[in-house]
């Protein structure tokens, strides 16, 4: 596997930090994710992982598919362990070793927010990353608090009565941002150079930081697993998910699409939509319209978030 002949000539094979054969679907959302981010940071990292997907299906005891260090916590108290380990290697002298926290929206948004919120008020030095698959996959494809409006699930079932959810996602960067977060990033798989700009420039904090990242579920959203990376775009696109940063309280949208394509083209490549009259459908269109004429907002405003503190300057490795 070091070795790869191409074209009658030999070259060193790319080495993922995040191994190939883990058991994730063929065309997940969050395994590419974390391809992207392990790559990213690299090598001098450790990594706190709670429940979820990317914990089953990558580290099966004997096997794994991490090479980078690894703990595996509880779907609730991933930034709590972060805490401690980022703690002791502050005790050990050791200020290049980035902690991060690798969870979905299920513990981010759910299950773990306040332990979440706890390492964000204590002004930790973690890295928190969140691949959001917009539900809980790895438990039976229920509604988290990132499931959008409308969606189909386990928990929120079409019938003669409910029409899939009938609430809307939370707000997961501005609540962060609102712990006065230095830097809080929205990103996507399918947009790789600006989410390798979060990734880095989120590492660079002396102190918590946040990234959420697209991560669709082909199982769980209802789509082949071929066009993962064509939903995760168009999602962006259609102005269903927004690529920005909040730093040191300022908004900055990264993309902005010159002719943003209609929500129905989106929602119709997914199953867990399919139910939607032209009711609901307007109604998700007019909110993706309402959200990014807030975002602009906020942008051009450079808007504060509220509880916002003063930025800490970043620490020199050690040599």
């Amino acid at each position: 596997m070091d070795k790869l002949e191409v074209a009658g000539q030999s070259r060193q094979s790319q080495q993922h930090l995040y191994a190939p054969g883990h058991s994730g679907c063929p065309g997940c959302g969050p395994s590419n994710a974390l391809i992207q981010v392990c790559d990213t940071l690299g090598k001098d990292i450790i990594v706190v992982n709670a429940t979820g997907c990317m914990e089953i299906t990558s580290s099966q005891y004997p096997q794994t598919a991490w090479r980078v260090p690894y703990i595996h916590s509880l779907f609730q108290n991933a930034p709590a362990v972060a805490s401690g380990v980022a703690a002791a290697l502050k005790a050990q002298g050791n200020n290049h070793t980035k902690v991060v926290v690798i969870a979905g929206d299920g513990s981010t948004y759910d299950i773990g927010f306040g332990s979440l919120s706890g390492m964000l008020e204590r002004g930790d030095n973690v890295l928190y990353v969140c691949y959001d698959n917009q539900l809980y996959a790895n438990t039976g494809v229920q509604k988290s608090g990132a499931t959008p409006y409308g969606a189909a699930t386990t928990t929120t079932v079409v019938g003669s009565v409910h029409k899939g959810k009938e609430t809307e996602r939370k707000p997961i960067s501005e609540i962060v941002a609102a712990h006065g977060v230095q830097y809080v990033a929205s990103a996507s798989i399918a947009y790789y150079a600006d989410l390798q700009m979060k990734l880095k420039k989120a590492k660079a904090v002396n102190g918590p930081s946040f990234v959420v990242i697209d991560a669709p579920c082909c199982l769980g959203a209802g789509f082949d697993g071929g066009i993962t990376m064509k939903v995760s775009k168009m999602s962006v696109q259609s102005r269903l998910w927004f690529l920005y940063e909040i730093e040191n309280g300022q908004y900055k949208l990264n993309f902005n699409p010159a002719n943003p394509k209609p929500v129905k083209e989106v929602l119709e490549l997914q199953k867990r939509f399919k139910h939607l009259d032209s009711a609901q459908t307007e109604h998700i269109q007019r909110q993706a319209n309402l959200n990014y004429e807030e975002l602009v907002r906020k942008c051009s405003i450079g808007a504060p978030v509220q509880g916002q503190q003063p930025a800490k300057p970043a620490e020199q490795p050690k040599a």
